[in-house]
Parts: structure tokens; C-alpha cells; sequence
């Protein structure tokens, strides 16, 4: 039997409550299919909420404004309030990194989402690091967006401008997820039964493929000190690898 962890109180839960909805907009699209939400994500230090909205889209949302308004006004769908819409600020110079809203066109349906943020001391594991066409800095935050084409893109956060494209994945990227030590190692999870590790201080090339798994991949996760990287998959599988 499943139980919560002593940390956790059970009563707190009972009487947790609904804050607010986020909800997409409705127009302009006319068809159903295609508008399903199949994922959702926060920023690691809890500036930005992400989810994919349908329709190829993924909002990218300024987390502390969307709880102001949600305290302000209830548990309206402030998302769709032209009246509530948050400011949208240059994204130059000092106010690169000022909390904005985007609407991102992923171009496919978005499976998987995973934020993840740079910490300089952390080089790439590439040696000629001078070639490199990004250089990330400390207050870099990125967003990798799984696809249904097993395309994945990565998004800068301030700007909502595309990064890198990565391409090697040939079905559906179920999961993504970033190493917690600020590397910018990126792990995707696919249904074409493989793992591939990502490098992205080093233009986004991909590091090694993992297929230990005989059948479609769904869900993969780093330790907390990032050496280690646990998936799970069809027909029961959990492998665990040491990544070196």
C-alpha cells in the first residue's frame, strides 16, 4: 500500500483547495483533435509554469504574477482576460530576464516539457569550448519540448526564441528531463525504444544513445547528484544507468 512520506502532512492535503484555472483559448481553432494538454512543468527555481496548450502550443506563463492574479481575483481564467493580460517588456539589455508571457508554436503535437537552467562553473564536456555558437550564462533558463515527430526544441525562457532543434529521435519523445547540477545535460525518453543523451553547452550534440529498453520508453529521471539515470518503459522495464 502506497503511503506519503513522513515530511508530508496528509491532513495539509485533505484541506488543500483550488486557487485558480489556466485555461487555453478556444479560438481560433475549430478542430478537436490535436487540443488535448498533455504536460506541464515549472521552472526549477519556480519563476516560470509551463503546459502545452494543444494545438502544437505551449504557454509559458510568469509564475508569481499568475498567483498575484489568481489572489486578486479568484479562481477566474485570468489567462484569457485581455484586461489581466501580463505586460510583455523588452527583452533587451537589463530587461532581458524580466518575467514575460509566450505562446510558443512547437510546430508539432508537445509530449514532454523540462526546464533547465545553466550554472557556469559547469563546462561542457567538449574540449574545443571556444567554438561553441551559445555561452551560457548564470541567469540562462531554458525550455526542451518534446514533439510527436521525435523532434526536440529548446527555447530560451525570457525570450521565447528558438535555440537548437535536435532531430535524432525517430517516434514520439514521451519524456525529458534535465541533470539537477546546472550542466544543461539534457536525457530524452522516446517510443523508438531508446535514451539519448544531450549536451547542450556544447551546441546541443548528442553524447550517447541508451537502448537497454526492448520496447516503447515513457519516463526517465536523474538522481539528485545527477551520476545516475533511471527509465521506465513497456512491458514492465526499469533500467538504471551510471552516466559517465
Amino acid at each position: 500500500m502506497a503511503s506519503f512520506p513522513p515530511r508530508v502532512n496528509e491532513k495539509e492535503i485533505v484541506r488543500s483547495r483550488t486557487i485558480g484555472e489556466l485555461l487555453a483559448l478556444a479560438a481560433p481553432f475549430d478542430k478537436k483533435c490535436g487540443r488535448e494538454n498533455w504536460t506541464v512543468a515549472f521552472a526549477p527555481d519556480g519563476s516560470y509554469f509551463a503546459w502545452s496548450q494543444g494545438y502544437c502550443t505551449v504557454k509559458l506563463v510568469p509564475w508569481s504574477q499568475c498567483l498575484k492574479n489568481f489572489l486578486l481575483h479568484g479562481t477566474k481564467n485570468i489567462t484569457n482576460s485581455s484586461s489581466l493580460r501580463l505586460s510583455r517588456q523588452n527583452s533587451d539589455g537589463a530587461q532581458k530576464n524580466k518575467p514575460r508571457e509566450h505562446i510558443i508554436d512547437c510546430g508539432d503535437i508537445v509530449w514532454s516539457l523540462a526546464f533547465g537552467s545553466s550554472v557556469p562553473e559547469k563546462q561542457s564536456r567538449c574540449v574545443n569550448i571556444e567554438w561553441h555558437r551559445f555561452r551560457f550564462g548564470q541567469d540562462q533558463l531554458l525550455l526542451a519540448t518534446g514533439l510527436s515527430n521525435g523532434r526536440i526544441k529548446i527555447w530560451d525562457v525570457y525570450t521565447g526564441k528558438l535555440l537548437l532543434n535536435l532531430v535524432d529521435h525517430t517516434d514520439v519523445v514521451r519524456d525529458l528531463t534535465f541533470a539537477p547540477d546546472g550542466s544543461l545535460i539534457l536525457v530524452s525518453a522516446s517510443r523508438d525504444k531508446t535514451l539519448r543523451v544531450w549536451d547542450l553547452k556544447d551546441d546541443g550534440n548528442m553524447m550517447k544513445v541508451l537502448r537497454a529498453h526492448q520496447n516503447w520508453v515513457y519516463s526517465c529521471a536523474f538522481s539528485p547528484d545527477s551520476s545516475m539515470l533511471c527509465s521506465v518503459g513497456a512491458s514492465k522495464a526499469v533500467v538504471a544507468a551510471i552516466l559517465v
